[in-house]
């Protein structure tokens, strides 16, 4: 995989306690993003989780960014995670249609993020499938570990529909792949959000996601409620420089 297909950023960039570490004394708050996008090319946009986005709002990210930097864009989870995927197909709709409006060429993947109470039935896989357009790169994060099953896995694979690979307390950490597309988030172990991996830990998923062969792959730390995850980011792009050098 060459090295401008592997995309490594994290899912959050406003942590106070990243100044000074990452972000200049005296750099401007507004001006911390800019920043953040001239060290990495990828950022995981969580804000349209909680909030459903406008092709304006979306546009205004698009236009800070430089062109060969990619948006991955989680679904709301009025979406997920009220509706849990029944009768919201007019939402569904139009959250790709300001998903792909508001991104242009700078989108990414769409990630579904399924709540830990969504566990694994025929019926619920059937759903999945069923409400995901195939025109977008579409990733699926499931929270609880009955889903880890060969028969989901080809299912995925058969409707091009990414599984996402987590590193997420007490659920498999190890890779797999059902498309092209490599898509992972490390949320903190063995305390979600706050964690941080060991280097040793960090050159293992570096190995493991090369290793896989995956056309494209995108690496997100979550770990963010600390240094944790700017640390880790920056400990993995530098990985990537010196091993593909």
């Amino acid at each position: 995989m060459k090295e401008d297909k592997l995309y490594i950023g994290c899912s959050s960039y406003a942590t106070p306690s990243w100044k000074t570490l990452f972000y200049p004394d005296g750099l401007p708050k507004k001006e911390w993003f800019d920043y953040y996008s001239r060290h990495f090319n990828t950022y995981e946009y969580n804000g349209t989780f909680y909030r459903f986005p406008t092709v304006q709002g979306l546009l205004s990210w698009h236009d800070k960014v430089p062109d060969d930097f990619r948006f991955s864009v989680k679904v709301p989870r009025t979406i997920t995670h009220l509706k849990r995927l029944e009768r919201c197909e007019d939402e569904i709709e139009e959250f790709y249609l300001v998903s792909s409006e508001g991104f242009k060429n700078k989108l990414a993947c769409i990630l579904w993020q399924l709540p830990p109470g969504f566990s694994y039935s025929k019926d619920r896989l059937k759903s999945v499938v069923r409400v995901m357009n195939p025109g977008f790169k579409n990733v699926v994060e499931f929270r609880h570990e009955s889903w880890w099953r060969e028969d989901v896995m080809a299912e995925l694979s058969k409707n091009e529909i990414t599984f996402c690979n987590v590193s997420y307390p007490q659920l498999p950490a190890a890779i797999r792949q059902t498309t092209s597309i490599g898509y992972i988030r490390m949320h903190g172990v063995p305390k979600l959000f706050y964690s941080e991996y060991s280097r040793e830990d960090v050159e293992a998923v570096y190995r493991e996601v090369k290793e896989a062969g995956f056309g494209e792959a995108y690496i997100y730390f979550n770990n963010t409620a600390s240094t944790a995850g700017i640390i880790n980011a920056l400990q993995l792009r530098a990985i990537s420089h010196q091993k593909d050098k």
